[in-house]
């Protein structure tokens, strides 16, 4: 199955993405042109072409998508490995309600690729743990997810 290509998000992907979960976002560096990526997890699928995340706004991420909107998030789900391209924007600087400076980027989907190698399939996804204070943890995670399911 490696290799499809689709102009939106397909059913599974965006199951997968209704949850707090792991994944990387490649964008343009803004000092060197190059490729940076960053891991977050603050992300969200508000419909099958459109992805929205959140990062803190002192983030190169910010800094890098201020200069050039290209992206490409990185999800591994569904026995593959996903590259999601398209344009983000910073829809808020600060998101209310939420005690940290986040800001809010929404990307409108141009492609999902499956690449995925030939002949194989993953057999266990990316895992992680918070090390910080678990029931703060639990409940910053819930506020950010609501303020991203209100934009």
């Amino acid at each position: 199955m490696a290799n499809e290509v689709e102009p939106k998000l397909i059913e599974e992907l965006y199951e997968e993405l209704q949850r707090e979960r792991f994944v990387t976002i490649a964008t343009v560096d803004h000092e060197t042109g190059g490729p940076n990526v960053r891991a977050i997890s603050w992300v969200w699928a508000k419909d099958d072409e459109t992805i929205i995340f959140a990062v803190d706004n002192r983030s190169r991420i910010v800094q890098n998508i201020r200069k050039n909107h290209l992206v490409v998030i990185n999800l591994v789900a569904n026995e593959s490995t996903y590259s999601i391209s398209g344009k983000a924007e910073i829809k808020e600087e600060k998101i209310t309600g939420v005690p940290l400076k986040l800001a809010l980027i929404e990307i409108k989907i141009a492609e999902v690729r499956d690449v995925m190698f030939y002949g194989s399939k993953m057999v266990s996804e990316p895992e992680y743990d918070k090390t910080y204070d678990h029931a703060a943890a639990t409940r910053l995670d819930q506020q950010v997810m609501d303020a991203m399911k209100k934009a």
